[in-house]
């Protein structure tokens, strides 16, 4: 199967500063890749590079023709408008009509239990329900490749586990592709299939998820072995 996103020998300085070294990724439809190290390792860097939001130093970034890309922020930027013509501005910049923009953003809003507050403010909304906002302007695009930096790391437990839900239900009714950053790590058993170790800006550790929390790492991949124990990030 052809790769979806790929990386290669991808680095992003800024300064004097390196976010990024010579990062290699491939990912496949249909894979749950999380990214995941202590804070300033690079998976925010990595995901907007993988969404074209930040230009590479050096390397290559490509992109399958196919591949429609939806990207949620770890605190999602509220327009000053209506919960629902927050979901139906996405759809018309993207050239969706507006009558079937506002039937589309409905659909969305219902899947994620604000069809209720469509006419209220954006802003007023609860941090966890600004996240289920995000995730319904995200789903009402239609994407296959969805990038998520840190989805749930602001929002209480309630809400954490409420926007789970909804990603795992998103994940098991499609073959979406999902690049996510998380410090949770119960959360990245629950919903990746592979894991990706980034420090400094590199990648040091590749693998699937039953690899890389089931597997001794102590001598393949110390610096990951580390992370795990407690003692990085």
């Amino acid at each position: 199967m052809s790769a979806v996103l790929s990386l290669k020998d991808v680095s992003v300085q800024f300064d004097t500063h390196m976010a990024l070294h010579g990062v290699n990724l491939q990912m496949k439809a249909g894979e749950r890749v999380a990214l995941v190290g202590a804070n300033g390792s690079g998976k925010s860097t990595l995901l907007r590079v993988a969404h074209g939001l930040l230009k590479v130093s050096s390397g290559s970034v490509s992109v399958a023709p196919e591949v429609h890309q939806a990207m949620v922020f770890q605190r999602p930027h509220m327009l000053r408008t209506s919960v629902l013509r927050f979901v139906v501005w996405g759809l018309w910049l993207q050239g969706t009509p507006w009558r079937e923009a506002h039937v589309r953003a409905m659909q969305a809003l219902e899947r994620v239990g604000l069809q209720d507050m469509a006419e209220r403010s954006a802003r007023t909304l609860s941090g966890g329900q600004q996240q289920r906002l995000a995730l319904a302007r995200a789903w009402a695009l239609n994407p296959n490749f969805v990038l998520l930096d840190e989805p749930t790391s602001s929002l209480d437990p309630h809400a954490k586990r409420e926007v789970e839900r909804l990603l795992a239900e998103w994940v098991a009714s499609s073959n979406v592709s999902l690049l996510f950053s998380s410090h949770n790590l119960g959360q990245v058993k629950r919903l990746a299939t592979r894991v990706i170790y980034l420090e400094a800006g590199r990648v040091l550790a590749d693998l699937s998820k039953e690899e890389f929390f089931n597997r001794p790492l102590g001598n393949s991949h110390p610096e990951a072995h580390l992370f795990l124990k407690g003692e990085l990030g």
